[in-house]
């Protein structure tokens, strides 16, 4: 999708997505989730969760362009939207060249931006990653009661691999699997890893679970976002998973 006129309003449903657009163009967002935390201090209308969002005050909005994510929001909501005549640029991100794609779709084709140097940045910082095979084998929980964990085919699983962690249930049939927890003590993973979202484990919440399993706590933004948080995210995940050892 390219605009003849690029969008002079734009409401985001995705957190990363929405500090893509904030750090590439600040006055172009007018609205954004109740869950986009960054950058701090944006000043925009908030309209509900990603999974919630209120239709009725994103219209209310009047925004050109609403930019949305394949797995984080839903389709009624965005059949809503299209139905109100706004249009919704739908995202998907599965793996890290994806997300570079993606990224680049939504700022440069959606919002009719310059391509912007911190994602030219972010992506170097990942090309000059070494090519490393498999070190550690890890369960990647997500929730806990019930307990669900990374399984195929995740945008998460990919970053980790290209770390040097294989993902012990990137071949389960299912992206994010209920797996009970004496199922995944018994796995035969030689780390466990704990992001803070969307569940948010640390280390009072998670490592307890996993007795004699080295645990690294990381952040959910560096594992789990597609923005500028990549061009840290090699270096502040890769600490995180070496001070596990």
């Amino acid at each position: 999708m390219t605009y003849r006129t690029p969008p002079r309003r734009v409401v985001s449903l995705v957190p990363s997505l929405t500090e893509a657009v904030a750090r590439t163009a600040p006055g172009l967002l007018v609205g954004a989730t109740d869950w986009c935390s960054e950058p701090a201090g944006l000043d925009v209308h908030r309209i509900g969760g990603t999974k919630n969002p209120d239709t009725a005050r994103i219209a209310a909005l009047a925004p050109d362009l609403v930019i949305a994510n394949e797995e984080e929001n839903r389709e009624p909501d965005l059949a809503a939207l299209r139905a109100a005549g706004i249009e919704v640029l739908v995202t998907e991100v599965r793996t890290l060249p994806q997300a570079f794609r993606e990224l680049a779709r939504v700022l440069v084709e959606g919002c009719g931006l310059s391509r912007p140097g911190w994602l030219d940045e972010a992506e170097a910082a990942w090309r000059e990653l070494p090519v490393r095979a498999a070190e550690r084998t890890a369960v990647v929980p997500v929730w806990r009661r019930p307990w669900m964990v990374l399984g195929s085919d995740t945008f998460a699983g990919d970053l980790l691999a290209r770390l040097g962690v294989r993902n012990l249930y990137a071949d389960h049939a299912d992206r994010y699997p209920r797996i009970p927890l004496d199922a995944l003590r018994a796995a035969g993973a030689d780390l466990v890893v704990l992001p803070d979202e969307p569940y948010r484990f640390s280390s009072e919440d998670g490592p307890e679970a996993f007795p004699g399993l080295p645990a690294a706590l990381v952040s959910g933004r560096y594992l789990t976002w597609y923005g500028p948080s990549l061009a840290d995210a090699p270096g502040v995940l890769a600490e995180a998973l070496a001070a596990a050892r």
